[in-house]
């Protein structure tokens, strides 16, 4: 078996020495491939590369992500192949970081730091997740992970999913509508994939209808956000914070004006990083990788029509 990937040097050291049987070519991202590199498997991230159509058409049967989303693979060029992807890999960084976010809401940190002496000790307005509900809009992977943790500070956790699945985590309360996932809510994390269907999920009509003071976590796509409709609801304080890893577009560009926004909270896509989120992320490869050759079945299939 030949693995064509997109992995710079040293990445896939483990895997190669894992799998000696298996030969693996580094392909180039863009321009011309070599004539002779062909294989039966590509291993990428989800972006669109020039070169992708070509690089399908030299034997490719099995194309793997490495992410849990897949809205910047090209899904009309995937044809009859079967596409997987590291679906939940994130879980444990992206769950701690939505938890350090609304930690950080509720604490009014970094503000309550001192650098001269207060006005007074020993009280201060603050906040407590305890007793305060979640709205998990999406409740895969890592909307369950963040229900785990949820639950150990004593919150209600609601969640909203696309099917009518029961929750894999006892505790969790599955919402039938997105209108009383927003209402009942002070944090909300959204954890959908971007689809057609979920592109700008909160617009101004949704945004309104969220519980006054409601504090929103993007951790899944910039496009699930109408981000004009959140600044006027952040700017009129109906909403109180966003604390988004994602945005729209990314890179963001200089001068954007979610950088000052007060009451924004912004970081670059980096919600996943930990020291071994890159393990996590291949071990699914991995093991399908092992499948593949044992001649099983394949987990984290890729459903093009729903593009997920």
């Amino acid at each position: 078996m030949r693995v064509l990937h997109h992995m710079e040097d040293g990445r896939l050291d483990p895997i190669i020495a894992r799998f000696d049987t298996v030969e693996f070519v580094c392909v180039p991202r863009q321009g011309d491939i070599p004539d002779d590199a062909s294989g039966d498997v590509l291993l990428t991230i989800p972006r669109g590369y020039p070169n992708l159509a070509e690089l399908l058409d030299r034997g490719v049967e099995w194309v793997h992500v490495t992410s849990t989303g897949i809205d910047g693979f090209p899904l009309e060029l995937l044809g009859d192949r079967v596409m997987t992807c590291s679906r939940g890999a994130s879980a444990i960084g992206i769950s701690e970081w939505c938890l350090a976010m609304m930690l950080t809401f509720e604490k009014d940190l970094p503000n309550v730091w001192l650098k001269s002496p207060p006005e007074r000790w020993f009280t201060a307005d603050l906040g407590a997740l305890y007793g305060k509900t979640l709205g998990l809009i999406g409740l895969g992977g890592i909307g369950t992970a963040v229900a785990r943790r949820a639950l150990a500070f004593d919150m209600t956790v609601l969640a909203l999913r696309r099917t009518a699945a029961p929750s894999p985590l006892v505790g969790v309360q599955i919402v039938t509508s997105l209108d009383e996932l927003l209402e009942r809510s002070d944090h909300i994390v959204v954890a959908a994939p971007a689809t057609a269907a979920t592109h700008h999920l909160l617009d101004a009509d949704t945004l309104a209808k969220a519980k006054p003071g409601a504090h929103i976590i993007n951790i899944a796509r910039g496009d699930l956000i109408d981000q004009d409709a959140l600044r006027a609801a952040l700017d009129r304080g109906h909403i109180a914070r966003a604390s988004l890893d994602t945005v729209e577009p990314e890179p963001l560009p200089e001068g954007h004006w979610l950088y000052d926004h007060p009451q924004v909270r912004l970081s670059a896509h980096v919600s996943w990083c930990m020291p071994e989120s890159w393990d996590f992320l291949m071990a699914p490869f991995a093991d399908n990788l092992q499948r593949r050759l044992d001649g099983q079945t394949l987990e984290g299939i890729v459903n093009p029509n729903e593009e997920y």
